[in-house]
């Protein structure tokens, strides 16, 4: 796929994905099996795709809820500096909870959000990422189910933007800039 300045080519495909989703789903309702209600927290925007997804194949009473945090803008590489936009609407405390990410990159935004709700006191605390770059990582971060991990690319699709571009694409491209 070609835009003005760059060329997306076709990481993983939309079957692959879909095929990884239901097998994430099995594993983490295996290991949720018994909960009450498990409340799975999408962190947006670019894990909404792949929450939809997911929250569909999980054999599990589910609640879900929404955290936004800002470490990007428009840009390509994180700030570090990660603001919370949206915080979750419901309580936690005692309660199983899963966070979803779509990718864990050098890791800032995920460890402050899960430091953030730790001190909520949830009974359980999850992570499912699914895309991971460990050779971008700058904190001790790591999710507990991955979906896909992934080299140190610029990535868009099934989610994930660049300059709020492409999340409709429904598979992973990795963005190759051109010269005009």
């Amino acid at each position: 796929m070609e835009h003005n300045n760059y060329v997306i080519d076709q990481m993983i495909s939309a079957k692959s994905i879909a095929a990884r989703v239901e097998a994430l789903a099995h594993e983490i309702s295996d290991y949720f099996k018994g909960t009450d209600k498990l409340v799975v927290v999408g962190l947006l925007r670019g894990s909404f795709v792949f929450i939809a997804d997911l929250a569909r194949e999980l054999d599990l009473p589910v609640e879900i809820d929404f955290m936004e945090t800002s470490s990007y803008g428009n840009a390509m590489e994180s700030s570090k500096e990660v603001r919370i936009l949206k915080d979750i609407r419901g309580e936690i405390e005692g309660r199983d909870v899963l966070v979803v990410e779509d990718i864990v990159d050098t890791g800032h935004t995920l460890k402050h959000v899960i430091d953030i709700l730790k001190t909520r006191h949830p009974k359980r605390l999850k992570i499912c990422a699914l895309l991971d770059k460990p050779s971008r990582r700058e904190v001790d971060i790591t999710a507990d189910w991955i979906g896909f991990e992934i080299p140190d690319k610029f990535v868009v699709g099934y989610g994930i933007d660049y300059a709020q571009r492409n999340r409709n694409l429904d598979h992973i491209g990795s963005v190759r800039f051109v010269e005009e």
